[in-house]
């Protein structure tokens, strides 16, 4: 879905936007996998985001369901820019969450 800009006036594409909203699509969502080897991993999402947002993780592995399990995972900061998760440090590189930016 594309960005309206403040100054379109054209009711198809703002109703469009709007149909969009509603079932679900927006642009504040991606995938993130952990960095193996390190305690933290900075996300940069596509979608704007604020100092305030809320940060939704679902796991996609098998290895990062494990990671939310275990009581490790959590996200230690949020920028107007990005976000950082802090977990724990190993080997694997297949702890894959989708994430959901909300409020920003």
């Amino acid at each position: 879905m594309r960005a309206l800009q403040p100054h379109e006036t054209v009711i198809r594409t703002i109703v469009f936007a709007i149909n969009q909203l509603i079932v679900g699509r927006s642009n504040s969502t991606g995938s993130v996998t952990l960095t193996a080897g390190a305690t933290t991993t900075t996300v940069t999402p596509a979608a704007n985001m604020n100092s305030s947002a809320k940060i939704f993780l679902t796991p996609t592995t098998a290895n990062a369901a494990a990671e939310q399990g275990s009581g490790t995972l959590y996200v230690s900061a949020v920028t107007s820019t990005s976000f950082t998760l802090t977990h724990a440090n190993n080997a694997q590189a297949d702890r894959t969450f989708d994430y959901d930016v909300r409020g920003g």
